[in-house]
């Protein structure tokens, strides 16, 4: 349990038929020690998973009995951006970021991101898995060129300098993601909020390089050819068009 004293790191963990990795990447979530007294908050939300991902998350929440864990499900499969809504509605640490189900991410680098919040610098830090000297599986060559054209784009339209606008790794004073409204379901929930958190006057957003372990489809991954097309109107949307 935690303390009313203690700072929280509320790790928001959206869920869609994640039944052979979730096990895993809780795991790993319970093994990292936080910097900076930090405890940890783990907030499940299984958007309407059609395979055992239910069952497994409550092996686990049975597993760690001790753990801070709260468990949200969506009867009807809404999206990422959806489910990541709900995590934020539900909440209660000092600070936010979002972790993908799978194995993409490592958990271990919390601390990576949370280095400049602690030392007083940042108020959100994006995870780049484009810089620094951190492993990077070699994937998909026209995927690396979408998300270079995005970051782009995003960039040009909120006048920042991010290499990876599109990183799961995003971690936020709690008080000013819940600030903003948030509109994206689904995958353009990651150019909506950078759009957003740009115009809040004095925001200080640092960026630190992170590891990316990649899936391939047959591994699993979900994002395809109409999600970099939804992102592209998000960022002319919320980016260009300041859109509310």
């Amino acid at each position: 349990m935690i303390s009313e004293n203690q700072k929280t790191l509320s790790i928001l963990i959206p869920v869609f038929n994640e039944e052979r990795t979730v096990h895993f990447i809780l795991e790993k979530v319970v093994e990292v020690n936080l910097i900076g007294g930090y405890k940890k908050e783990i907030v499940l939300v299984n958007d309407a998973s059609r395979d055992n991902t239910e069952g497994k998350i409550q092996e686990f929440i049975n597993k760690y009995p001790n753990e801070t864990i709260s468990y949200y499900k969506h009867e009807i499969n809404q999206g990422k951006g959806a489910a990541i809504h709900t995590g934020i509605k539900n909440a209660k640490g000092d600070l936010i970021i979002v972790q993908d189900a799978d194995l993409e991410y490592d958990p271990n680098e919390f601390n990576i991101l949370l280095k400049p919040i602690i030392d007083g610098f940042a108020d959100v830090v994006y995870g780049s898995r484009f810089i620094g000297g951190k492993p990077h599986r070699i994937l998909f060559f026209f995927h690396s060129i979408g998300n270079k054209l995005l970051t782009f784009l995003s960039n040009a339209s909120t006048n920042l300098n991010l290499t990876d606008m599109e990183t799961c790794y995003k971690l936020f004073d709690a008080k000013i993601l819940k600030s903003l409204s948030l509109r994206e379901k689904r995958f353009g929930f990651e150019p909506e909020v950078t759009a957003k958190i740009s115009r809040i006057k004095g925001i200080r957003i640092y960026e630190v390089g992170i590891s990316y372990y990649g899936r391939t489809y047959e591994e699993g991954k979900k994002i395809n050819w109409k999600d970099g097309f939804r992102a592209l109107y998000c960022i002319l949307k919320y980016g260009f068009f300041k859109g509310a």
